[in-house]
């Protein structure tokens, strides 16, 4: 191919025809994602384990004429996972976009940790989406059709002061290096593999953790939250035709709050 053969410029946010399974939509960042996903024409699975905010997601989404449909997903269970891809098919079609958003702090000192919160963090945050990954990308393999995954991980997986939620570092910093080693597996099949990694925004989770520390926005450059709609352009850019030479890669937007 040559310059010849691209729009000028090679970059366009029409997902029409794309199907997209996003976990964890039931608030903050993954509710967002499916909105957007949903207003540049992707049809949206919503998942989550609070069925009654996905109907009311349903909702919002259609109000704009968007397709969507919702689905029952607990990432810590692993036949909730084996199952979402099949019954998200049978709705809505083949899997085409994964955003692997679902995730849960510790916010406790590791050696303080129940054994049985150690389960939930490392389900949730790092073996869940591998294996829903995995499964996504089967059965892209079989048909032969190119996908994108987007894992979002956080700059908490670069920076680790030492004051609590350790695991939630250790498993964010996993989620990068799941990205790097996915990209390399799956790039013959044409399944791009990229990764975003926020700082503090609003959400319900960054609400519990203000709520149990106190004001943290002080500390940073800016001092402010990032909003979730700041998010916007870096996952429309990885989900996009053209990110198509991009894999393995991860994009960190934090407002400068990772920064020493």
């Amino acid at each position: 191919m040559s310059d010849q053969d691209f729009d000028l410029p090679n970059f366009n946010t029409d997902l029409s025809g794309e199907v997209a399974l996003v976990t964890g939509t039931t608030a903050g960042l993954g509710k967002r994602f499916a909105l957007v996903l949903a207003k540049c024409g992707a049809k949206v699975a919503l998942t989550g384990r609070r069925t009654d905010r996905l109907a009311e997601l349903e909702e919002e989404t259609r109000a704009f004429g968007g397709e969507c449909a919702s689905f029952h997903l607990d990432m810590t269970n692993t036949d909730s996972i084996m199952n979402i891809v099949p019954a998200v098919e049978e709705k809505l079609g083949l899997v085409t976009i994964l955003v692997n958003n679902a995730g849960i702090p510790d916010a406790q000192r590791a050696h303080k940790m129940p054994l049985d919160l150690i389960d939930r963090v490392f389900d949730t945050n790092l073996r869940g989406p591998y294996v829903l990954s995995c499964e996504v990308a089967k059965r892209l393999i079989d048909e032969e059709k190119p996908g994108r995954m987007v894992n979002i991980s956080s700059v908490g997986a670069f920076r680790y002061d030492g004051n609590g939620a350790a695991l939630y570092s250790i498993t964010k910093a996993g989620i990068i290096r799941m990205t790097e080693a996915l990209a390399v597996e799956w790039a013959r099949y044409n399944i791009n593999v990229n990764a975003i990694a926020p700082g503090a925004f609003s959400s319900e989770m960054m609400d519990g953790m203000l709520e149990r520390v106190g004001d943290i926005t002080q500390n940073f450059p800016r001092k402010r939250l990032g909003q979730p709609a700041q998010l916007d352009s870096t996952l429309l850019y990885f989900v996009s035709p053209s990110s198509e030479c991009v894999t393995g890669s991860f994009v960190k937007v934090d407002d400068g709050q990772g920064i020493r």
